[in-house]
This record gives structure tokens, C-alpha cells and sequence, in this order.
């Protein structure tokens, strides 16, 4: 039975990832940060199909400590999707050093250094490394600087580690495009919405099942090393 940590594992496209790769006979290692309810409520959906397949991590990712923590509470690991992300609007002009570190911390540093760790027993498993990018890491979205840094380093790190973790583990990305509408502090209007999904040829957003099966195809497609597949109904076209 293979193993597969979800970082943010327990809510929107993260939930359909940990539910897609459970439903193809992983076991799942559920992360959350503050989703404690729906963490466990997934977790309990899962056991109830296959008794003892999921269990729950709770990590603060732009805490390094926190991130030697959980590596070390895995034993066992075929698979890490390195999915956890913040998304906030930090204009140029309007944003500080705090921004900063929590943007790039959880969105960058918690990948790489969450791949390094874990890289010893996924090696032993000629194991899988699958990074949620995103298609604005080649394009950058306005007033989202921080997150456009962090998503192109993120796209740039899915190639440095498939070459240099090869032959035993292959690493690539999946960037999704607008695929569920943000939310609190991201929250957007109908107008921009009407915006974003006019420049979409496909005419319609994603969902989460899109980016869960383009997860599932790479950690079956063991030909594949280093390359980032975007999942956004043709909006690069537009870009």
C-alpha cells in the first residue's frame, strides 16, 4: 500500500487531491494548519472506506522547526503533494516584511525543505514529489507580487530538484488556473470574476477533480520528470 502527505490536505483543491489519490489505494497523510473540523471529518470519511488509511498532521509550514517536526513523524512516503499555499493580494506599495515571510515561507520554503527532508524515504520507494505551482508563476497577476515570486520559485524548484534528485524520484508541477474563487481576504467581485472568465477559452472555470486528476496522471506517468503541467481551460493563451 503505498503513502502519499497532502499539505493542506483538508479543504478545496487539497481535499479533492487527498480523496482522488485515497480512492486509487493510497493510504493518505492528511496536513492542516488551522482546518482542524474538516481535517478530521475527512479523515473519518476515509476510514470508514478503509480502516486506518488516513491520518492527520498538524503543522505550522512557514515554521522550519515545525517542518523537521512532521518530516520526522513520517516513516514511510511514496509520494509528497506539496499543495498548502497562501493567496493574498500584497501590492508593491502596500505590503512589508511580514507579507513577505509568510507568503514565501509557506508557499516556498515549506516545499523545498519539506522535499529535502523526506527525500531519504522517498528515495528508498523510488517515490514522487508533485508541486502545486500555478500558471501566474510565468505571467504575474496584478497586485500579487509576493505570490507571483513565490509561485515562480516554486516552478523553478520543480526542475531543480528533477534533476537533481533523479533517478530515484521524479518531481513535477501541476498549475492550476481559476479553478475555485478565492476566498476572505482574496475575495474578488462578480466583475473581476466576469473578467477572469471571459479570457478562459474553455469559457468556464475548473475544479478541483481537474487538478486531482492531473495529480493522479503524473504519479502513474513514470516517464515523466520535471514538468509542469497547466490545468486552466486554455488561459495562457490570453495571458
Amino acid at each position: 500500500m503505498k503513502t502519499a502527505l497532502i499539505t493542506g490536505g483538508a479543504q478545496r483543491i487539497g481535499a479533492q487531491i487527498t480523496q482522488t489519490l485515497h480512492a486509487r489505494d493510497y493510504n493518505v497523510i492528511i496536513h492542516y494548519r488551522n482546518s482542524n473540523k474538516k481535517a478530521q471529518s475527512l479523515a473519518d470519511k476515509l476510514n470508514k472506506v478503509r480502516a486506518n488509511s488516513a491520518i492527520l498532521v498538524q503543522a505550522e509550514l512557514s515554521d522550519i522547526q515545525a517542518l523537521q517536526i512532521l518530516a520526522n513523524s513520517i516513516k514511510h512516503l511514496n509520494l509528497l503533494v506539496n499543495n498548502a499555499s497562501i493567496f493574498y493580494p500584497t501590492p508593491v506599495q502596500n505590503t512589508d516584511e511580514n507579507d513577505w515571510n509568510k507568503i514565501i515561507n509557506t508557499n516556498l520554503m515549506a516545499p523545498f525543505f519539506l522535499s529535502q527532508y523526506l527525500s531519504a524515504t522517498l528515495s528508498k520507494n523510488n517515490g514522487c514529489i508533485i508541486n502545486i505551482v500555478d500558471i501566474h508563476a510565468h505571467r504575474p497577476l496584478k497586485n500579487h507580487a509576493i505570490y507571483n515570486i513565490s509561485k515562480a520559485g516554486v516552478l523553478m524548484m520543480t526542475q531543480t530538484l528533477a534533476k537533481e534528485l533523479a533517478p530515484e524520484i521524479r518531481v513535477c508541477g501541476v498549475a492550476p488556473g481559476s479553478i475555485l474563487w478565492p476566498e476572505n481576504e482574496a475575495e474578488i467581485n462578480d466583475e473581476q470574476k466576469h473578467n477572469i472568465l471571459s479570457k478562459i477559452p474553455l469559457n468556464k472555470q475548473g475544479s478541483p477533480e481537474d487538478i486531482a486528476n492531473a495529480v493522479l496522471f503524473l504519479t502513474i506517468s513514470t516517464y515523466i520528470t520535471g514538468q509542469v503541467i497547466n490545468v486552466d481551460g486554455g488561459r495562457t493563451l490570453n495571458q
